[in-house]
């Protein structure tokens, strides 16, 4: 199985390309929606997150927003989480990829060159639009503020970096466009694996 890194900063379109890697019959594992699975009511991190920040659960789930007041309150905090989290969501990626049923795998993970999670992978995706529409999109959706979203964009890897370290980068400026180099990447892959 072929293993494509999905990434891209915050407002991109990321979840929107991923989507169309699953239309062309790829396998698609996101990083954020294991952690709401490891968070939810029943979740693995649950116990943990109890044990270490007990404030942090209400109701048999981690909240979020408890989470990020604590992370506000001692930035040294976050830490802690990922220790916590981060084996759980590779543990939640291995099982995917051990009962996933394609030829091409795609890992949609928001800091995977942060992280150095590229290294293992075959290849990588980049989503890219200008830093404008970026923030015209982030800010459209009304779930922050322009101060809180140039304080996320700040502490991610700057986009132009990511789109050179990234083996493909995806222009999400129309969905037609996107589209249509999605299917160009996997046609790529799909060449080299039938070689």
């Amino acid at each position: 199985m072929f293993l494509l890194g999905l990434t891209g900063s915050i407002g991109m379109g990321k979840s929107t390309t991923a989507k169309m890697f699953a239309d062309q019959g790829c396998a698609v594992w996101d990083a954020d929606a294991a952690v709401h699975r490891l968070y939810a009511r029943g979740g693995k991190a649950v116990p943990l997150m109890q044990k270490a920040f007990p404030q942090a659960v209400i109701n048999g789930a981690v909240s979020r927003a408890v989470l990020k007041e604590i992370i506000a309150a001692d930035p040294d905090t976050l830490r802690e989480i990922e220790k916590i989290v981060h084996p759980l969501v590779a543990e939640d990626r291995a099982e995917f990829l051990a009962t996933a049923d394609a030829d091409i795998a795609v890992l949609d993970i928001p800091l995977l060159f942060e992280t150095g999670g590229d290294a293992r992978m075959d290849a990588t995706v980049c989503v890219y639009v200008p830093d404008t529409v970026q923030e015209a999109r982030v800010l459209e959706r009304g779930t922050m503020t322009r101060d809180q979203f140039l304080a996320i964009r700040s502490k991610q890897m700057p986009a132009t970096e990511k789109c050179a370290r990234a083996d493909h980068v995806i222009l999400t400026d129309t969905l037609e466009h996107a589209a249509a180099q999605v299917q160009k990447v996997v046609d790529q892959i799909r060449s080299r694996l039938d070689a």
